[in-house]
């Protein structure tokens, strides 16, 4: 028998395991309700993930190599200095890269589907298929036209409201939001930003996450995230990023306002039966820093490998067991970055005090080197024992100095 497996969004994670599985021969169908769609994130991507993904220079907008961190009392601190020529964070237009990835997966032999999956339909035993319930919207509608779907296999990567998690009862996730305007500035404004990135931290811009400011192709994306989830917070939050960055900003007109959910940690379950959740809607998203695209495609290959694995190149079905082999997987390799990531925003985003003392000790040239080299290659690097230990003590320094230490 042959394996038919449907991935429902098309996001980095939904084009990423489509594709592993369609170069795999497996039959597979990849569902995305708007092929438009602009999704509202920072859209940094790190240089791994340009390599690894094989992601052409086109789809990015700016190489950022320089990125100044700007305490709440305003210190401002550059980073970049220990970049190499040829490394930089890319910056990308989600539309651009998302239609990208899609279109690869679909060249490759993957079955693309411009539909709303509307209910998925559990079978009763290990061997019966799935039936998803779609509305197919190619014929132009809004609401489509109904539809249905048998597969053995589904992945669920459709975001932080996941229809395909909440169907498998994954079990719910605190979530931050994130929003941002997107302004374009006049042209000497726009200078100052050619390969610089901007993180401003502080009560007034968020009290447990950062603000942004991230150059694009034609314009500037401001915006903050926070785990307060209130539209008049928010407000008052974008505010304070605003009035931070205004001379910055002066001249700018908003061109477009978004916000997005973003999982604040994983669902309590990420497979069930022959279901799995990867990208947001599995909560692969990382503490600090907030960075999912990376993470969102990489689950996503990672879990399509599993599959591809366990079906003998989809000869048979996988198990549920077989299935979760792909968590224990992404435990194993990323658990450990994801634990140091959390510690980090428990300790330094607490209080103003714990910011200037974070921004502070990112003046230390090691400190720098490991932060780039953790987001750059995606590993927490376990630089040399002195190297550690110097910046442990400087850690400490810099958070006594702060009085960040007091409870």
């Amino acid at each position: 028998m042959a394996l038919r497996v449907a991935v429902v969004g098309s996001g980095p994670a939904g084009s990423s395991a489509a594709e592993t599985l369609a170069k795999a021969g497996i039959e597979t169908y990849l569902f995305e309700r708007k092929l438009d769609n602009a999704k509202p994130c920072g859209g940094a991507i790190p240089l791994c993930m340009v390599e690894e993904f094989d992601l052409p220079p086109e789809i990015i907008d700016r190489r950022v190599r320089k990125m100044k961190m700007i305490s709440p009392s305003n210190v401002e601190v550059n980073i970049g200095s220990t970049l190499k020529d040829d490394e930089y964070i890319g910056m990308c237009r989600r539309e651009v890269m998302d239609s990208f990835m899609r279109e690869r997966a679909a060249k490759l032999g993957a079955i693309l589907i411009n539909g709303t999956v509307h209910k998925l339909e559990i079978p009763s035993n290990n061997t019966d298929p799935y039936v998803l319930h779609y509305a197919d919207h190619s014929n132009g509608s809004l609401e489509g036209e109904n539809k249905t779907l048998k597969v053995d296999l589904v992945i669920g990567a459709d975001g932080a409201n996941s229809r395909v998690a909440k169907a498998i009862d994954a079990g719910d996730y605190n979530y931050a939001i994130a929003f941002q305007e997107r302004i374009r500035l006049p042209q000497d404004k726009m200078d100052y930003y050619e390969e610089l990135a901007e993180m401003y931290v502080g009560d007034d811009v968020s009290p447990d996450f950062y603000a942004w400011v991230f150059p694009k192709y034609d314009h500037v994306a401001v915006g903050t995230g926070t785990m307060k989830v209130n539209k008049t917070k928010i407000k008052q939050l974008q505010a304070g990023i605003r009035a931070r960055a205004a001379k910055r900003l002066e001249g700018g007109e908003i061109i477009k306002v978004e916000a997005h959910p973003i999982p604040e940690h994983p669902r309590p379950r990420r497979v069930v039966g022959r279901v799995a959740l990867v990208g947001d809607a599995a909560g692969t998203v990382t503490k600090s820093s907030g960075e999912g695209i990376y993470f969102a495609a990489k689950s996503a290959r990672m879990c399509a490998e599993t599959i591809v694995e366990f079906s003998n190149g989809g000869q048979r079905v996988p198990t549920e067991h077989e299935l979760k082999i792909y968590l224990k997987r992404w435990d194993k390799q990323y658990g450990m970055t994801y634990k140091v990531l959390d510690l980090l925003q428990t300790v330094f985003y607490r209080s103003d005090a714990t910011r200037e003392a974070f921004v502070e000790m990112c003046s230390d040239i090691d400190v720098q080197k490991l932060t780039f080299d953790s987001y750059l290659y995606k590993t927490v690097v376990p630089a040399n024992p002195l190297v550690q230990l110097k910046i442990t003590a400087k850690t400490i320094g810099s958070l006594l100095r702060g009085n960040a230490l007091a409870p």
